[in-house]
């Protein structure tokens, strides 16, 4: 297990390094990353090089066994390369440039940044490259995190030169794009542009166009550092720190050329879903490579600095959020930064050594967690753990977020509320692309899947058994966001047994109720104004029903069981959840004229998989019934646990966390891997763990 922190020797005079050291071994640091923002040091000025700090420094841990992650320092050029070469900055939609002065201003696309940049790597690499002490390769740093978009002339000339490539002909660029509206046609690469201000609505195949241009170029300029460094004979891992659902970076696309996963997370101590929603960003970075184990590379000892509010975090929570990721597949465990800076835009960010010093709690926690850490038994990799896939997918977060849809929608949230039925139960889910979708899992939930690029191998899921929900405004364009001929549900419809008329969409935060097919329904709103607040329903099964939100759409289920209707609204009476088991002819359909599902699926089908179709966004209630019956289609086990408390399974280890306020009493068996008791019925304090191997 990988223990440290960013650390910045360049910030402090050198008398401090060597107590430095001396008290990162105290805490049980093993490994420091080194030199993220230091190339104003190593490059003083143009042709000038100093290297001897670092040698220095790199040094003094390599001889007291602290192993480097040695960044590249790429990610914040100094002032004078501004000042020789303005070519290297980044511009905005009205062209106004980004100065220095801060971080990442310069343009990912400027040919100038990149040759410098390489030069600068070069020489690292030259020098660094079969030192013993360098452990890992850190390139660049949170790439796009404040400039995620930018359109200096640099990038108008890359993001040709990039839809030369894909679209090959300005006729193919021209019909992709839809160009006829609007007389937005061109008829040379000249004319093409990136979306630049404008006075009205946007091009939003040319948006989605430029979503994935900018992901692209971020990792052209990754790939750029790596392959230097490789060719410099180096052959410890290489990567780059990610930042969970960070919404301009395929991570997705990302991962095949990262060597492992890193990852910085800062969960706001204030936020109501903290606990499900850093959940979800762990899964997320462990789906990225299945099977490996990643790192967290960046967390908070304490506080941070850069929201309205910054508090300080409970006692024990640093620990349980460190567990919470180890169960999820860390292997290393980082913290922005190791000694706090004393000036500069982060001087109130916490860190493992305060300015307080060693008596604070910050210090003494940390000091604990990196002594527990190291006194763990070596840990099975992430493995097959998960039976349920939840598909998550870049590209439609860029899409189902471009402007001009019925119904706004905030893609990551929607996401994560369907995370969060399954993670109360304690179910372990792969947070994947549908391309992912596999025979590994037994439930494939994909919530939203707006764009559909080509052959999904979600059908191949459904035809060898395996369950899937997906619903609503899924299957409505192509790659290029373009209806596709025939209506909506053109791809999944046949396999679904069921179609859209309309979505019908509800202005939030109405919620219209939903009850089941069969019995009389009861339904009262929670916030009692009428329908404007949360809904529920009283079933006289004893069956809650649940509210609805964004859309009612108008569904046909042709060939599908209607599992549970819309009461009222807009779409009142007509099917809310469908159902179809693969294989067609379930004779549970709402007809409409010729039938759209006569003689579908006969003779087909390699298992008993069945298809779902949710025509809304369910309120938690709705989140949980549903999600109860996918588990149950799936024969997935779950597991009620109390309130506050999560587990997650690694391999044969199973880490338990009760992240409420109370005590609480849990009973699991295996060996407690902290003490080598077993474990039984225990209480859990407030923000404690366990680790229990169940093997």
């Amino acid at each position: 297990m990988l223990y440290g922190a960013d650390y910045n020797p360049e910030q402090w005079p050198e008398h401090v390094w060597d107590d430095d050291v001396r008290l990162m071994k105290r805490a049980s640091v093993t490994t420091v990353s080194l030199g993220i923002f230091s190339w104003s040091r190593l490059q003083p000025a143009p042709g000038v090089w100093d290297f001897t700090w670092l040698d220095t420094v790199i040094g003094k841990l390599h001889a007291a066994g602290i192993g480097v992650n040695l960044a590249t320092a790429t990610a914040s050029p100094p002032p004078w390369m501004s000042i020789e070469h303005p070519d290297i900055l980044a511009t905005d939609e009205n062209g106004a440039t980004y100065w220095h002065g801060s971080r990442q201003h310069y343009s990912p696309a400027s040919k100038t940044y990149r040759r410098l940049a390489a030069e600068l790597v070069t020489r690292l690499a030259a020098r660094y490259a079969r030192h013993p002490g360098v452990v890992m390769w850190h390139v660049n740093n949170e790439y796009g995190c404040h400039l995620p978009v930018e359109y200096s002339p640099a990038a108008q000339e890359a993001f040709r030169e990039w839809l030369l490539w894909r679209y090959r002909s300005i006729e193919a660029l021209n019909e992709a794009w839809g160009t006829a509206f609007w007389s937005q046609r061109y008829g040379e690469w000249a004319q093409v542009m990136p979306p630049l201000k404008a006075p009205y609505s946007r091009n939003p195949a040319q948006l989605l166009d430029y979503q994935r241009f900018m992901s692209d170029l971020w990792l052209e300029c990754y790939l750029a550092e790596r392959d230097i460094i490789r060719a410099a004979g180096a052959t410890q891992p290489i990567s780059t720190n990610m930042m969970g659902a960070f919404k301009p970076a395929n991570y997705a696309d990302w991962a095949q050329h990262i060597d492992v996963i890193t990852d910085d997370c800062y969960p706001d101590p204030q936020d109501p879903h903290r606990v499900r929603n850093t959940a979800f960003q762990r899964d997320l970075m462990r789906s990225l490579k299945r099977g490996t184990p990643w790192i967290l590379m960046e967390q908070a000892t304490d506080a941070v600095n850069w929201r309205p509010t910054n508090p300080s975090k409970q006692p024990g929570q640093l620990a349980a959020e460190t567990a919470q990721s180890v169960g999820r597949g860390a292997d290393g465990i980082f913290y922005f930064q190791w000694r706090q800076s004393r000036a500069g835009s982060e001087k109130f960010h916490s860190a493992m050594l305060p300015h307080a010093g060693t008596r604070t709690r910050t210090w003494q926690e940390a000091s604990t967690l990196g002594a527990d850490l190291a006194a763990l038994p070596g840990l099975p990799p992430p493995g097959d753990d998960a039976s349920v896939a939840l598909v998550f997918d870049w590209e439609n977060w860029w899409a189902v977020e471009n402007p001009d849809h019925p119904a706004t929608l905030d893609y990551l949230t929607l996401i994560r509320e369907w995370y969060g039925a399954f993670h109360r139960r304690g179910v372990q889910v792969d947070i994947v692309p549908p391309e992912k979708v596999d025979a590994r899992y037994r439930l494939a939930v994909a919530p939203v899947l707006y764009l559909i690029r080509d052959e999904t191998p979600l059908t191949t899921f459904v035809e060898n058994g395996g369950v899937l929900l997906t619903g609503p405004f899924s299957d409505v364009v192509d790659a290029q966001d373009r209806f596709c001929d025939g209506g909506f549900l053109t791809r999944l419809g046949p396999l679904l047994g069921v179609g859209v008329e309309d979505f019908r969409p509800l202005p939030p935060p109405v919620r219209q109720r939903v009850a089941e097919r069969a019995g009389e329904r009861v339904l009262q709103d929670e916030a009692g104004t009428g329908g404007a607040g949360r809904t529920s329903v009283s079933f006289a099964s004893g069956e809650a029903g649940f509210g609805a939100t964004y859309f009612a759409e108008a569904l046909w289920a042709d060939d599908a069981e209607v599992v549970a209707t819309f009461t009222d609204g807009p779409s009142a009476g007509r099917p809310a959840l469908t159902r179809r088991e693969y294989g067609g002819g379930q004779g549970h359909g709402q007809g409409r004229g010729q039938g759209r599902g006569q003689g579908r699926g006969q003779g087909r089908g390699k298992g008993r998989g069945q298809g779902w179709y949710v025509a809304t966004m369910p309120d938690a209630a709705g989140l949980d019934a549903i999600a109860n019956r996918l588990l149950e289609a799936a024969d997935i086990p779950s597991a009620e646990l109390p309130e506050g408390v999560e587990t997650a399974r690694r391999g044969d280890v199973l880490t338990v966390i009760n992240h409420g306020v109370v005590p609480v009493s849990v009973t699991f068996e295996g060996t407690d891997l902290r003490t080598g008791a077993a474990f039984g019925t225990r209480e859990l304090a407030p923000q404690g763990f366990a680790f229990i191997r169940t093997g």
